[in-house]
């Protein structure tokens, strides 16, 4: 893999990283753009004690522009995009409207009680571009690009966790309309938080708390191992990864993927798991095309990488982040033909999840349009 560093119109950082290292890049964005203005900030919810982000310069974001005016091909025939190159295998840039931008700030009280409490909403978001090809669908990559992809996720991370103010990086693709996507080209982001998310900090609750009941247990080795015993809802394996629909799955369609070895983080994998992912994960998406039938649209997903916040020099948090287990959550919002599970009273108002399709018939079905039989 060959990584390339250079910069847009507006200055932001773009990255190419190509599978061949005779490969040149050195076109230059012509467009005249001003500098990025992102005011990103984050408020603290005291009953809930998590934050949400403010970003009201993301209403001027790209909404399902035309395909030949997209923003993430590359720059062709006179048309300049985001990629100045006309051609790449996968980029990565900063962007133009992030929800988490710049450097690291002390958390305001905007009351005498401290209950309003706000800090700059530091940080950094990425897109990455799978593929130049605006038609293509992640599912439609070879092996090959699969593994440049899963690369630079690694690479992200990485450099993206040694940025000052950063405690977790998130790795996603969010896919079709339905999911809200207003760009179809193939792509994902990725966001480097300036806190540990909701999510994850339940989670480690949960590792915390299960650990002290069972003497030192891993919950998620525990997970993974009563669903390898249990096999019904075991949707494929292989020898260094496991994919599961979990026993309360919260969508109709929902697959947990596990490397067999816990690691904490995309860069902790060893190069046997880096091998194996690109077969195991395009079946999966290919998989998932297939749920609904030969004739329906693609199936709308989010592809979501789980990774353990950083500890960067606080020896509990240090402990904590080695008992996390980093995997792959893959669902629709799809739960049939032409009908979509939304989050309603229940989920929204109360995150109380109800779903219509019994895991072990997800994991059945998933096994049933398998590739080869």
């Amino acid at each position: 893999m060959k990584k390339t560093s250079g910069r847009l119109a507006d200055g932001r950082e773009i990255v190419y990283y190509d599978l061949r290292d005779d490969v040149t890049r050195t076109a230059v964005d012509p467009r005249p753009m001003p500098p990025v203005e992102a005011r990103s900030e984050i408020r603290h919810d005291p009953l809930l004690d998590d934050w949400v982000g403010v970003t009201a310069h993301r209403n001027a974001r790209t909404y399902h522009p035309p395909a030949d005016e997209c923003p993430l091909c590359p720059s062709r025939d006179g048309r300049h995009s985001e990629i100045p190159e006309a051609d790449y295998d996968v980029v990565v840039f900063e962007n133009r409207f992030p929800s988490f931008h710049g450097a690291p700030g002390a958390v305001q009280h905007a009351d005498p009680a401290g209950l309003f409490r706000h800090a700059p909403g530091a940080g950094r978001c990425e897109v990455i571009a799978f593929t130049g090809d605006h038609r293509a669908s992640f599912a439609d990559l070879d092996e090959e690009q699969a593994r440049l992809v899963l690369d630079v996720w690694t690479d992200r991370t990485a450099e993206l966790s040694a940025t000052p103010g950063v405690e977790q990086v998130y790795c996603f693709e969010n896919r079709g309309e339905e999911i809200g996507v207003t760009l179809s080209h193939p792509h994902g982001q990725i966001y480097a938080y300036p806190f540990t998310t909701p999510r994850t900090a339940r989670m480690l609750d949960s590792l915390a708390a299960y650990a002290e009941r069972t003497s030192g247990g891993n919950l998620f080795d525990d997970l993974v191992a009563a669903e390898r015993a249990a096999g019904e809802r075991i949707v494929l394996q292989g020898e260094h990864w496991t994919a599961f629909v979990p026993y309360a799955a919260h969508w109709p369609y929902e697959v947990h993927l596990h490397p067999v070895r816990r690691v904490p983080d995309l860069p902790a994998l060893d190069e046997a798991a880096r091998a194996e992912f690109p077969a195991i994960y395009l079946e999966l998406l290919r998989r998932f095309d297939r749920i609904f039938g030969p004739d329906e649209p693609r199936t709308p997903y989010i592809s979501a990488w789980h990774q353990a916040p950083l500890a960067k020099g606080d020896g509990a948090r240090r402990a904590a982040r080695e008992e996390f287990a980093l995997h792959l959550e893959l669902f629709t919002i799809r739960r049939a033909p032409g009908k979509l599970k939304f989050l309603a009273g229940s989920e929204s108002g109360m995150n109380v999840f109800i779903n219509d399709v019994p895991p072990e018939a997800a994991a059945a079905r998933l096994r049933e349009v398998a590739t080869h039989g």
